[in-house]
């Protein structure tokens, strides 16, 4: 399963789910809200733009959002919702596609670093990031923190929700630390499923500030959310901001 097949058109269409999941609000606001201080007037480059759920509105807050995106079906849906004039893209991968200009804000959404499998790639991502900031330029990066301390020896999967018509797992390997997240979609009547899965290669924070370190950043902070809670033992996510010497 590599990036391109996983978000073909059949995925691009079935990505926006407006004012629910990551669409909600609640969710979107707080995030917008964050960005939008950390770029500090400047401008920013979103890795992995997707469908436009964050650079759409960060744009509509008069911040100027350029994407880089490998799946031309999701940026056709973007599209729909925004010009080249409003959120212009550059086709290809985050970890060593080059957009044009220099920008005091990088950022990576929703675990999407995760998407490159190798160390290598994602080290390659920071290096990236960098390439594109001026000096004193943030990097941000939202990433789940993997679950590990729910596998007993003999135990390969996690269950990390459950809800009427949805069951999302994880399986991992960790030997090369990789995951593999499998989201299962039950129809309201009758007793079909789909089953979508997605490959990842899951960064302990530790190690994905070592990787900032060796592109030059800072680590500046950590929460556990976009809206600044306190990152704990127990937090499932992290919000880290790294920034450039100035």
């Amino acid at each position: 399963m590599d990036q391109e097949q996983i978000w073909d058109a059949d995925a691009a269409r079935r990505y926006d789910t407006p004012g629910t999941g990551m669409f909600a609000p609640e969710v979107l606001g707080p995030t917008v809200d964050r960005l939008a201080a950390l770029a500090e007037g400047g401008a920013a480059l979103e890795f992995a733009v997707g469908t436009g759920r964050v650079a759409i509105p960060l744009a509509g807050r008069g911040v100027p959002v350029t994407g880089i995106e490998l799946s031309r079906p999701m940026l056709e849906q973007l599209r729909t919702k925004a010009d080249e004039a409003t959120v212009p893209v550059v086709v290809g991968d985050m970890a060593t596609t080059r957009a044009p200009g220099t920008y005091t804000l990088v950022y990576l959404v929703f675990n999407t670093i995760s998407n490159l499998l190798t160390q290598a790639e994602q080290v390659e991502c920071f290096r990236n990031a960098a390439r594109h900031l001026a000096p004193g330029g943030r990097f941000v990066i939202e990433l789940w923190v993997p679950e590990l301390r729910k596998l007993p020896p003999g135990t390969p999967a996690t269950v990390w929700h459950s809800e009427p018509g949805y069951i999302g797992l994880d399986t991992y390997d960790p030997l090369r630390q990789h995951v593999v997240s499998h989201h299962f979609t039950f129809a309201e009547e009758g007793h079909e499923a789909r089953l979508d899965r997605s490959p990842h290669r899951y960064i302990w924070p530790a190690e994905l500030d070592l990787m900032a370190q060796l592109a030059g950043f800072e680590r500046e902070s950590r929460h556990a959310d976009w809206a600044g809670a306190e990152f704990t033992a127990e937090s499932r996510s992290h919000v880290s901001v790294y920034r450039l010497p100035a």
